[in-house]
């Protein structure tokens, strides 16, 4: 189903009652191999929620088959009322969700501030416009606005080429935030990162609007915890416990199935 037919108001009003994401069902096979199963998850609209497993476990192919970079092989996605199982990635993106990769997908050339104008231009109206922007253009200030929410200010202008690691870990959180998302997937955004770094990346992610949900997939146990209100822990493509932050941290299953134990409070 596309937006014809579907006023303004009506979509306000289902989203005001709907869940921001709902998967049932949902299950994706490669081959003989089921890397998803049975995948049942419900995500409120502004909530914040972090999805946790070893290497293996479907994370990343949970994301895929989220933003239809993988269509499943069974089971359904909604978002905010609507179901997206089918759609095509681009079709996902104009209705308001985001995502970050593991793997930069920056442009290395040009300065902080034209990656992040380009990600607003790509996902407004007018994207296929080649007039040269006046700075003073409704975008350039959406652009500007979000290189300082990601703590870039000081950077502005600097060739992406030149960034730290996690400078450029920053810089596409601030991209994937162009055009007012509804909600955003994190892959792993704290990898590589050093520890001044992953505090920024806390106070930035804790900084987010209040009504932008997003879930977060991450190794780094503490800045999950950090950063999310409930946690979703999967286990070899199926989910295996679901909780608070501080029920899974001290939950003695999964100690012993992912942290052997040895996960101190911080």
């Amino acid at each position: 189903m596309t937006d014809t037919g579907v006023t303004i108001a009506e979509r306000m009003s289902a989203n005001a009652t709907q869940s921001a994401l709902e998967l049932r069902g949902l299950g994706r096979m490669f081959g003989a191999l089921a890397a998803l199963a049975d995948i049942n998850l419900t995500v409120r609209p502004g909530e914040r929620r972090a999805v946790l497993g070893s290497n293996g476990a479907g994370k990343t192919t949970l994301f895929n088959c989220i933003t239809g970079d993988f269509l499943p092989t069974t089971g359904s996605i909604r978002f905010f009322g609507e179901d997206i199982t089918a759609f095509p990635p681009q079709e996902r993106i104009r209705r308001g969700l985001r995502r970050t990769y593991q793997i930069s997908l920056l442009f290395t050339h040009l300065s902080v501030i034209d990656n992040v104008y380009l990600a607003c231009r790509g996902v407004s109206r007018g994207r296929f416009s080649l007039i040269r922007p006046r700075r003073d253009e409704a975008l350039m200030q959406s652009a500007v606005e979000l290189v300082d929410l990601v703590h870039l200010a000081e950077v502005r202008d600097t060739i992406v080429a030149e960034l730290s690691y996690g400078q450029q870990r920053q810089l596409e959180i601030a991209m994937a935030l162009a055009g007012a998302p509804r909600f955003i997937l994190f892959d792993e955004p704290a990898a590589g990162l050093s520890p001044t770094e992953r505090r920024d990346l806390i106070e930035i992610l804790t900084n987010l609007p209040g009504h932008m949900g997003y879930i977060i997939i991450e190794h780094d146990m503490d800045v999950a915890l950090r950063v999310s209100e409930s946690v979703t822990m999967m286990h070899n493509g199926r989910i295996f416990k679901e909780g608070r932050p501080e029920e899974i941290e001290d939950d003695e299953e999964v100690q012993a199935l992912y942290l052997g134990g040895g996960h101190g409070h911080g």
